[in-house]
């Protein structure tokens, strides 16, 4: 009986455990500019000080990434700035001067005060994951914010298999040197060198994930928060100047203060799309699965950035 009894206990405190590792994340299938505000007050977290919206403005000739009019209410409400930084396969926002033309092109300097952060430089930060890269090269702008939202739309992406939060802030903070040091494991920070160094596929997700956790850190614990939205989700990134056309209709809004846990929320959402004569997901499915995409949920989690471990608190019911 004491055995029974010793036994009941432990699992109890197991269960206990468990549940209080826990990450919740917020879920809303409308997507508006009230749902997006929303769900950010959801998250019971405070904006204070200087706040960075890092978003991608998206690449010239490209129509999927975040609309000012969409996040304009949250971005006003926390006296956001629109944060960026430059490309390094080319396109029209490795240029500083072409990336301001697209910036102005896309309607977010008409509405938003925007920084690209590495307009005049970068900055080396620290990472705690060595397994690839020694350090973070970031805009040297990063220094200016004290509470960033981490604001991503979630698609798919010919090299990562999926972009969400994770990429938004690992690839989106860091420079161009600073992509071609993620994008190359951390053989060199040259373009266009680095392209010579993409693989094993693996070490690049872990790149991203080590990256993505160093700016957590830089910021502290408690001052970024995670959002994901699910619309026009093409296989193709904000940054292709030609995405695919969209096959997966719009999902909602997922966000969370734990960014393993946002991404594995979403990424969840899109594999419970059934197949049927409004929604294909298989091609995204088969490029995340090609791409092993969701390693970087898994590395994110193993160096102890968060949980796939959560708890989805639908806000519509």
């Amino acid at each position: 009986m004491k055995k029974l009894l010793t036994s009941i206990l432990l699992c109890a405190v197991t269960l206990v455990g468990a549940q209080a590792q826990q990450a919740k994340v917020y879920f809303t299938k409308e997507i508006t500019p009230e749902s997006l505000v929303k769900i950010y007050e959801a998250l019971g977290v405070k904006e204070h000080g200087r706040v960075a919206v890092k978003i991608s403005t998206g690449e010239s000739g490209g129509n999927n990434y975040l609309k000012p009019p969409l996040i304009r209410n949250l971005v006003e409400q926390v006296n956001g700035t629109i944060v960026e930084c430059c490309t390094a396969y080319g396109g029209s926002r490795q240029d500083v001067s072409k990336h301001w033309e697209t910036i102005h092109e896309h309607g977010f300097d008409s509405i938003f005060a925007v920084d690209i952060m590495d307009e005049h430089g970068d900055l080396r930060i620290p990472v705690k994951d060595k397994t690839w890269i020694k350090y973070d090269i970031v805009g040297e702008h990063l220094g200016n914010y004290d509470f960033c939202i981490n604001l991503a739309h979630f698609k798919g992406h010919v090299m990562g298999g999926f972009g969400g939060v994770l990429k938004n802030q690992s690839i989106g903070f860091a420079s161009t040197a600073g992509k071609a040091y993620i994008h190359s494991h951390g053989v060199t920070s040259k373009t266009p060198d680095c392209w010579r160094y993409t693989q094993p596929q693996d070490a690049f997700l872990e790149s991203m994930a080590a990256a993505a956790q160093a700016v957590a850190d830089w910021f502290g614990k408690g001052n970024i928060v995670y959002i994901n939205v699910l619309n026009n989700i093409s296989i193709d990134c904000d940054c292709d100047a030609h995405p695919h056309a969209p096959e997966i209709q719009d999902i909602g809004i997922v966000a969370s203060t734990d960014p393993v846990a946002c991404d594995r929320a979403a990424y969840d959402l899109i594999y419970q799309v059934k197949k049927d004569d409004k929604n294909n997901p298989d091609p995204l499915k088969q490029r995340i699965e090609r791409q092993h995409g969701i390693h970087i949920v898994e590395w994110g989690e193993k160096i102890g950035m968060g949980t796939t471990n959560y708890k989805l608190v639908n806000l519509d019911r």
